[in-house]
């Protein structure tokens, strides 16, 4: 399809859609032969800790769509980030936005680690408001790094999660041969209260909960869900 980006200032255009056969942006129950929502399954042991959740759907598409998106970046080591929409219906939240931000990206120096910052926000509310959409996180690339979260993304993933305990920090790492995504989140009430209090930027170290437990871990609140319709608004151009 063709990229449309921003036409006018708080008038945005849908420039991919993954539309479904089956649902346009609202989530039914499924009709005999379709396709069934599949429940992410962690590849380490769930935790314990965090407080309980309402379920997340991502649309099938979500993961692959992105990667296209971000495919000329990845290609020169620079980081692509988006930022996640979704409504919420009887107690679970539906992704059917996607919001690729102006951005500024920078691939590693010897002093420096690679990193994606998004620029001209206020678009990304514009879209959020005007669509009713809560924002239940966000994704971006890993383009030469292994699938984990940086000191930076820790800081990032909790400007969403303090506002929408169940948002999601997305990891793409197609060079990682032993895990290409993760599904991540700061760990409540122990990794939440750690970057709460850090004020260093940049990348640095954070120090572990002193119960044992990690700073961030694996969702367990995830369902791929192949009866939703995906747009996204790709501000870049």
């Amino acid at each position: 399809m063709n990229k449309l980006g921003l036409m006018q200032p708080n008038f945005f255009k849908v420039t991919h859609s993954y539309p479904s056969s089956i649902i346009s942006c609202i989530h039914n129950a499924p009709p005999h032969g379709a396709a069934e929502v599949s429940r992410i399954t962690s590849l380490v042991n769930e935790s314990t800790t965090s407080r309980v959740l309402k379920d997340v759907h991502l649309s099938t598409q979500l993961l692959d769509g992105f990667l296209d998106l971000a495919e000329d970046n990845t290609s020169k080591d620079l980081e692509t980030c988006g930022v996640l929409g979704a409504f919420l219906k009887e107690g679970t939240y539906y992704v059917t936005t996607l919001i690729i931000p102006k951005q500024d990206s920078t691939s590693s120096t010897v002093s420096q680690k690679k990193k994606c910052q998004a620029v001209n926000e206020e678009e990304i509310f514009a879209i959020q408001n005007e669509q009713s959409l809560f924002p239940v996180g966000w994704i971006h690339t890993h383009p030469s790094q292994s699938c984990f979260m940086s000191s930076v993304d820790l800081h990032t993933q909790y400007s969403y999660q303090v506002m929408v305990p169940e948002a999601v920090a997305i990891v793409m790492a197609p060079t990682d041969t032993s895990r290409s995504y993760g599904y991540f989140r700061l760990s409540d009430p122990d990794g939440m209260k750690i970057v709460r209090e850090c004020q260093e930027t940049g990348f640095h170290t954070h120090s572990e909960p002193l119960n044992g437990a990690s700073i961030y871990e694996d969702c367990s609140n995830i369902y791929l869900n192949p009866n939703l319709r995906l747009e996204v608004f790709d501000l870049r151009h």
